[in-house]
């Protein structure tokens, strides 16, 4: 129907002066989400709100984006805790459904409240676009109440050390009798290994690749150091320490997969394989497909949650710890990560590891030599795999 196209909508501008050759609201979110094309996860998470909202204000309100009220995203906001009917907005427990199955549904369940909060962020952000792109006469999002940040001064998603040798642990016992079995063993300790060793997050996990990897002399002392080049958040390059033991982890990962120890710089081998993959004996190797995000996500979660397990047969005085462990993400240990450096390495140097543009907004102008910066963590940030057993619960 036209009339829900958004042509008409009441919240359309009048002016004259629309800067887009939209004429409809979709045509409109099409345009705000281009402006992401450079940025998968960005794009991805605003795509999602952006058609959760369009379908909501179709479906149950009956008008076009362009017609929602300040009231209605009020409404919308609510109906975010708990999306009802949910035969018509949630998807059935079980495996995610791709978009063109009759059973996909726009949510998994009800969101969070920092969810919900994210969600509205960026439907704040789309609204805010469209009015000075002159395609909206006004936000109705921005009449919301502010409120002041609540942001705790230090981050609190991390694991302690004895949970994080507890997960050690889980990755460790992982069960090893058959083939497949070794395989999601060993891919489970080499994505932990990149996680914990190097701060990655998972869409840096699977959007890079082991040929960037590349060893040169330190140039004080003429110690090789090994190096892993990665193209992260933004597109924004930076050079990741790989430790020792980083490196000894991809060798044993790699001579598993029936690759070389070491990879070639430039190689276009994904950083993570699926479970299923070998290098062929002869021949040229043909590298499969990317994992993507929601497997590898999958991945990190049946760990903590085995660990999780774990602990609450220890006994009920484990329960919070368990809560915990099974709440975590795979940017817990990125946070964990950051937590245990910042005891004692320069912040100059997990600044740049981590690929943040800045301590505080004063002090962009600092910078670390990478050798000093390798040798730094180096130092002071290990795994142990081979110690994980040693004087732990289980």
């Amino acid at each position: 129907m036209d009339s829900l196209s958004g042509r008409d909508g009441a919240n359309r501008s009048r002016s004259g002066h629309c800067q887009l050759a939209a004429d409809t609201d979709r045509e409109a979110v099409l345009a705000w989400l281009a402006r992401y094309a450079d940025s998968p996860n960005t794009l991805a998470n605003s795509r999602r709100e952006a058609e959760r909202v369009l379908l909501w204000a179709l479906v149950e309100r009956g008008k076009p984006l362009s017609s929602l009220t300040h009231e209605d995203l009020l409404l919308y906001q609510r109906f975010l805790a708990d999306p009802k009917p949910v035969g018509r907005w949630v998807m059935a427990p079980g495996r995610k459904l791709p978009r063109d199955h009759p059973g996909w549904r726009p949510f998994a369940g009800p969101l969070s409240p920092a969810s919900i909060r994210q969600a509205m962020v960026i439907l704040n952000s789309m609204l805010s676009w469209l009015v000075q792109a002159g395609y909206l006469a006004g936000n109705p999002l921005s009449l919301s109440r502010q409120r002041r940040s609540t942001r705790a001064p230090r981050v609190v998603r991390f694991l302690e050390d004895d949970l994080w040798a507890q997960v050690r642990v889980t990755v460790t016992l992982l069960p090893q009798q058959t083939a497949r079995d070794q395989a999601a063993y060993w891919r489970a300790r080499w994505l932990f290994s990149l996680l914990y060793l190097c701060g990655l997050r998972i869409s840096e996990v699977i959007g890079n690749s082991m040929g960037g990897f590349f060893s040169r002399t330190d140039s004080k002392n003429g110690e090789l150091r090994w190096w892993l080049h990665i193209v992260g958040k933004g597109n924004k390059e930076r050079l990741v320490p790989a430790t020792n033991e980083l490196i000894v982890e991809l060798t044993h990962y790699r001579r598993f997969l029936g690759l070389p120890p070491l990879p070639q710089h430039g190689e276009p081998s994904p950083l993570l394989l699926p479970v299923w993959w070998r290098a062929a004996a002869r021949g040229p190797i043909e590298w499969p497909e990317r994992l993507t995000r929601a497997a590898v996500h999958v991945i990190v979660k049946n760990v903590f949650a085995l660990t999780a397990q774990r602990l609450r047969a220890m006994g009920p005085e484990q329960a919070a710890r368990a809560d915990k462990v099974e709440a975590a993400s795979s940017h817990w240990l990125r946070h964990t990560m950051g937590s245990r450096l910042a005891d004692g390495v320069d912040l100059r140097h997990i600044r740049d590891t981590f690929g943040h543009a800045s301590l505080t907004t004063t002090s962009i102008y600092l910078h670390a030599e990478d050798d000093v910066r390798h040798a730094a963590i180096s130092a002071s940030h290990r795994l142990g795999w081979e110690e994980s057993l040693a004087g732990v619960e289980r």
